[in-house]
């Protein structure tokens, strides 16, 4: 399938370079493997028919519609974060602890948490990819650190 402008693009390329940080993304903010999987095709698919024949940053592009996809499907009725999925890396019972106390944030802040520091993004660009204001992804992330610090403190006392 050949893209619908008149760009030339280096399909595999593109695919290679952003299909396993797309999916990491997804999988944060869906928590089910087989969405991620749909989130990020669905993300490749709108590349083909809808980006800008100019674009200068396609690794932000096909995060900022990979993002607001992945935010339709968590707005469906039936749509519901199960435990964590067998799939994620990690190999040790203290890890895969962590894991589940970062399940139980809220999307959003699962989002951003995912973003900044296992994506190494600033709060500018998450803001521009998620389209939410940079203080709405500073307070998501300070939030997102008070939930984390009470959940693992609540771990290791009890």
């Amino acid at each position: 399938m050949a893209p619908t402008s008149n760009r030339p693009v280096d399909w595999e390329a593109l695919v290679q370079e952003n299909e396993n940080r797309l999916y990491r993304a997804a999988l944060a903010i869906l928590g089910s493997p087989q969405d991620a999987e749909d989130a990020v095709q669905d993300a490749f698919v709108k590349y083909l028919e809808k980006a800008p024949a100019e674009l200068k940053a396609p690794n932000a592009w096909l995060m900022r519609v990979l993002i607001n996809g992945c935010k339709s499907r968590l707005r469906l009725a039936w749509r519901q974060v199960g435990p964590i999925p067998e799939e994620l890396p990690a190999p040790t019972p203290e890890e895969r602890e962590e894991l589940a106390e970062l399940w139980q944030l809220p999307p959003e802040e699962r989002c951003a948490i995912h973003l900044f520091y296992y994506e190494g993004w600033s709060t500018r660009e998450i803001s521009a990819i998620t389209g939410v204001a940079e203080g709405t992804v500073r307070s998501r992330l300070s939030r997102a650190r008070e939930r984390l610090r009470k959940l693992l403190a609540d771990t290791a006392g009890g």
